[in-house]
């Protein structure tokens, strides 16, 4: 395990599993030491510490229930433990489909909560730690960080289309698009928050062949993403110093292939 304090620290939230578990494999190979977010699945968090501590990098696991916890308190404790914090992969996400009709006020607040409410807080904790720990060098003399910080939302890219069916949850994932704008004017030039919005990459467990396959039909690339492909927009999005305030859609242009009706489309 690395003991070089001066490694860079990245917090992801959701990373026990999945994407998640992929994102933060990833920015360890970059030698970044790893501050790994669950909620119910710490057995499997510990085992993915161990597998990223293979890799020569600290890591550590924090528990935390989105749907009532205080986002903020995760961050003082990361912070604590990992003084050189720069990097908030906000990847944890809460997923249930429920039409408007259908969707009751506990479930408006649970879908809020875990994908919405949880990253502003986190993103807003992450803002003010990095202030407090400049300020505390320049008081002891050394050389405030020059690195800007980065925050990486992962949405969705069914916030291009307008699915009822899925309403606590799409709002939630459309609310957090809009917050990555906002807060990328905010929070700059100290700070970049960007955006990655997958598209049929990793399906749940309970997605057959057969509903991939469908899926794929409306893909213009005709083909399922790879994990590697988010990886990619994500190390993208770390190393470009110039970008900000941006989503990046990785969904071989599935959010783009709807023209609507036309005239021209009418009886063919």
């Amino acid at each position: 395990m690395s003991e070089n304090c001066n490694n860079p620290g990245a917090l992801v939230t959701g990373g026990a599993t999945r994407l998640g578990l992929a994102f933060a494999r990833s920015i360890a190979q970059r030698g970044y030491d790893i501050a790994l977010h669950c909620h119910s699945s710490t057995d499997v968090a510990h085992d993915a510490c161990k597998e990223i501590r293979e890799l020569g990098v600290r890591c550590e696991v924090f528990q935390a229930d989105f749907s009532c916890d205080r986002p903020d308190d995760l961050i003082h404790q990361v912070a604590g433990n990992f003084p050189n914090l720069q990097l908030l992969v906000n990847s944890a996400s809460a997923y249930e489909a429920a039409s408007i009709a259908n969707t009751s006020l506990d479930l408006l607040r649970q879908q809020f909560s875990v994908n919405f409410f949880a990253p502003f807080m986190l993103t807003q904790a992450f803002a003010k730690s990095r202030e407090i720990r400049t300020a505390v060098k320049a008081n002891v003399g050394t050389e405030g960080s020059r690195t800007k910080g980065t925050v990486i939302n992962i949405l969705d890219n069914k916030i291009a289309f307008q699915q009822n069916d899925y309403a606590a949850y799409l709002l939630s994932k459309k609310t957090l698009a809009e917050f990555t704008r906002l807060a990328a004017i905010e929070y700059a030039p100290s700070i970049r928050i960007n955006g990655i919005a997958p598209g049929v990459v990793l399906p749940g467990d309970e997605r057959t062949e057969d509903y991939v396959s469908w899926r794929v039909e409306n893909i213009p690339l005709k083909q399922q993403g790879k994990v590697d492909d988010l990886l990619r927009a994500m190390n993208y999005l770390m190393d470009s110093e110039f970008v900000t305030g941006q989503i990046i859609t990785v969904d071989g242009g599935e959010n783009i292939n709807y023209q609507g009706h036309h005239a021209e489309s009418f009886n063919s």
